[in-house]
């Protein structure tokens, strides 16, 4: 369980780079006794921002590793706190071994996310700019690298804390006229102030679908009846061979997941079995799976094979799809067409997975169908994480109900109700009105050393 949330007074240490071999890995501490305990191991003298070659010894006097170690002095860090990091060889053992010794001389191993957490109770970063971090590090495209980076420099937090500033001065208004006559207030139209602010945030909402597809990626499952083509639209997809692809029916027995990047945003393809009756126990377990990834797809590539009629199988898998948002993928363009598909409903796509006809028209449709068309480039702020929205959304309810108050002629405590709970709802993105709680949900997807 992690400790209360108050800034600590004790000092933590933790490895910040993967496990596993590498050429350099990283011991890091934070905290008041950071560089004290860096000395007793390394004996040379620190100085603020300066690399220092030397070696880790252990208590028997024993060279643990050849390392550079950097000292940062509060509060011109990560954490706004006295910090460390030993540059040592990128090998398990002596990570471990320095990171034993420090332990030793007085740190504690930090929790998950707990150096982001310290910046952010410390006031160096809000609460949208934390969570950015862990973005960045997730990022799977260029373009969700370069929204994450836009997060952890405040492109959301911004506006965000102007609206609340302009917000929580009408409440300050409104407040004074309670507390005191009339005659000693003077009258504000606050209407203005409330329409602007609730344009400003009914526009941010606007691009949430968007920028959560480039955030999280678009879960996409390939789905039809055994050969017609989905190993093969997976590998033209991915431009490598990565599914096996037979002339022989079921050659799919399981899920397979890949991720390709189409104009910056991520699709996490699912290439699944053929959807059958099978008597085989492990067609069977695959044909479930199958079922599953659909029901978790965010989008659906339904491949037919456009050279030969839709048959039962077909039928029952375009029941089942139901309305979920789906491509229809005519596949096998290369032979002669026979399949009419002129009764579905869906936007169809012709495709040979052979000669790589029709590929290109498939990577658009997915892209236009997810983002309706259009695709985010410019740098206004975009709204990219689930959390933010439902704040943001909460947020508008409240104002909407706020301004129907005050048009309505209703007492200033009325609408004050409604007023400050639009005034958390927002502070909630920042982290100025967050539960604890919450920020042990948040904190807790990060990992040991960030």
């Amino acid at each position: 369980m992690r400790k209360s949330l108050n800034p600590n007074t004790d000092t933590i240490a933790a490895i910040s780079t993967p496990i596993g071999e590498g050429g350099i890995g990283i011991v890091r501490l934070s905290g008041p006794e950071a560089k004290a305990i860096a000395e007793r191991l390394f004996p040379r003298r620190l100085s603020h921002r300066r690399l220092v070659y030397g070696h880790i010894i252990d208590t028997s006097g024993e060279v643990v590793d050849e390392v550079l170690v950097a000292y940062m002095a509060a509060p011109h860090t990560y954490t706004h706190e006295d910090m460390v990091e030993i540059n040592a060889h990128g090998g398990p053992l002596p990570l471990q071994r320095i990171l034993e010794l420090v332990l030793r001389g007085g740190a504690r191993l930090a929790q998950p996310g707990e150096f982001t957490l310290r910046a952010f109770l410390n006031g160096r970063i809000d609460l949208a700019q934390a969570e950015a971090v862990l973005d960045v590090i997730r990022a799977k495209t260029a373009a969700s690298l370069r929204l994450a980076l836009q997060g952890l420099g405040g492109r959301l937090s911004k506006p965000v804390k102007t609206l609340n500033a302009e917000l929580t001065s009408v409440l300050a208004y409104l407040t004074a006229t309670i507390d005191f006559p009339e005659d000693e207030v003077p009258p504000q139209d606050i209407g203005p102030t409330l329409r602007r602010a609730q344009a400003a945030i009914d526009q941010l909402i606007a691009t949430a679908d968007s920028g959560m597809v480039y955030r999280q990626g678009v879960r996409t499952a390939i789905v039809g009846r055994p050969n017609v083509g989905k190993s093969s639209l997976l590998n033209c997809l991915l431009r490598e061979n990565r599914a096996i692809v037979t002339p022989i029916p079921g050659t799919t027995r399981d899920t397979l997941e890949e991720i390709v990047n189409l104009k910056g945003v991520p699709f996490i393809l699912v290439d699944t079995a053929g959807i059958a009756v099978s008597k085989d126990l492990v067609e069977h377990l695959g044909v479930e799976r199958s079922h599953r990834a659909i029901e978790q797809a965010d989008l659906l590539l339904w491949v037919v094979d456009a050279s030969e009629q839709l048959t039962a199988q077909d039928e029952e898998i375009k029941a089942f799809i139901g309305d979920k948002t789906t491509l229809v993928v005519a596949n096998k363009a290369d032979l002669p067409r026979h399949a009419s598909l002129t009764h579905l409903a869906w936007p169809q796509v012709s495709t040979s997975a052979l000669t790589g006809q029709g590929i290109p028209d498939l990577e658009r449709a997915m892209v236009s169908t997810v983002l309706a068309g259009k695709i985010i480039t410019s740098d206004a702020p975009l709204v990219s994480n689930p959390r933010h929205k439902d704040a943001l959304e909460r947020g508008a309810k409240h104002l909407t109900a706020t301004l129907a108050s005050y048009e309505a002629n209703l007492p200033a405590d009325f609408i004050t109700i409604d007023l400050t709970a639009a005034i958390n709802a927002l502070g909630e993105i920042t982290g100025e009105t967050v539960a604890e709680g919450l920020l042990e949900a948040i904190f807790s997807q990060f990992c040991v050393g960030k």
